[in-house]
């Protein structure tokens, strides 16, 4: 079988883990609209240095006619999926769009990858909700997929995800040396390890549906996994880029206006994502960043309400030159 770890650094990890950088992820768009496109490209003008997509088909806007939108209207931010679920498209057809929008955007996608985790979402959509190790294996089975798709010689793959005979998707990507793969989660025993074996980016954060790290002990105990990981296989640690999820953050300028913008956060944000949920000022921000700096993170990710233009501002602002 084909070894797929990466035994290099991808030139935007090398570039990223240069100094701590910002990204955003724009939560629940729910609908494709100008004003969805013009947030993306104000994040860019702020200087966000990437921007993702979930992958929640009935809930909002297809992650991937977002992100292509996007493609076309922004120039150098990093665009990508956190996630897109392995289940809820053929991974032929995952790897044709993620193709198309790593073309459109001249090389800037990142293909974050996970196992699902809303069971409700698969019902809905008529699919069955596998046993996680079942899941995990149709991750190990996509990314082989996806990847044997894009190489230049036919490909043919027989798994409990696909069967294909000779198949390729053309005209295939154009970054180089490969579109990074970003796996989401940190469970210690398999998703870590599937990390060092396969991925570029590890990204994990506070709830439960991404990684459970709630304190700063747990982020160090997690790096600590993944680096036994990848000492196992013989893979640089530092090649993978090591990314945090905020689900979602809410800045304002001082508490009084802090404790009234939570307020103004959707009740199913405020419940379903309690465990998550940072309301704070741009200095509780850099506290709290810093932190998670220190523990080994390298680039947050900042979840954003839709409409919340004044984080992404502050953000800006006040706590991304506190890390220059």
């Amino acid at each position: 079988m084909t070894d797929l770890t990466p035994h290099d650094t991808h030139p935007w990890v090398a570039e990223a883990r240069r100094k701590i950088s910002f990204g955003a992820m724009i939560l629940s768009p729910r609908d494709l609209s100008p004003t969805t496109v013009d947030f993306a490209r104000r994040l860019e003008q702020l200087g966000f240095a990437s921007l993702f997509i979930a992958d929640h088909p009935l809930g909002n806007g297809d992650c991937w006619t977002t992100l292509a939108a996007f493609a076309v209207a922004t120039r150098t931010i990093r665009l990508g999926t956190l996630v897109c679920c392995v289940y809820y498209r053929p991974p032929e057809l995952l790897a044709r769009h993620a193709a198309d929008v790593d073309r459109l955007s001249g090389g800037r996608l990142t293909l974050g990858l996970g196992i699902g985790d809303a069971p409700s979402e698969f019902e809905q959509m008529g699919l069955r909700y596998p046993s996680v190790p079942e899941r995990q294996r149709a991750l190990d089975d996509t990314i082989r997929i996806v990847r044997g798709l894009w190489d230049e010689a036919p490909f043919s793959y027989e798994g409990e995800l696909a069967t294909l005979r000779g198949a390729n998707v053309r005209p295939g990507p154009v970054q180089r040396p490969r579109v990074p793969v970003l796996i989401a989660g940190g469970g210690e025993k398999v998703t870590l390890r599937q990390v060092a074996r396969y991925a570029d980016v590890s990204n994990f954060g506070e709830h439960e549906t991404v990684g459970t790290a709630t304190t700063l002990d747990d982020v160090r105990r997690k790096f600590d996994v993944l680096r036994r990981h990848c000492d196992e296989i013989g893979r640089e640690y530092e090649s993978i880029l090591r990314t945090h999820i905020t689900l979602p953050l809410v800045v304002a300028r001082d508490r009084a206006a802090v404790e009234a913008k939570y307020l103004r956060v959707p009740e199913r944000r405020r419940t379903g994502q309690a465990s998550s949920l940072k309301a704070l000022t741009p200095d509780e921000a850099i506290t709290y960043y810093r932190g998670l700096a220190d523990a080994g993170m390298q680039h947050f990710v900042i979840g954003l309400i839709p409409d919340d233009v004044e984080t992404a501002e502050l953000v800006a602002e006040k706590v991304m030159p506190a890390f220059a």
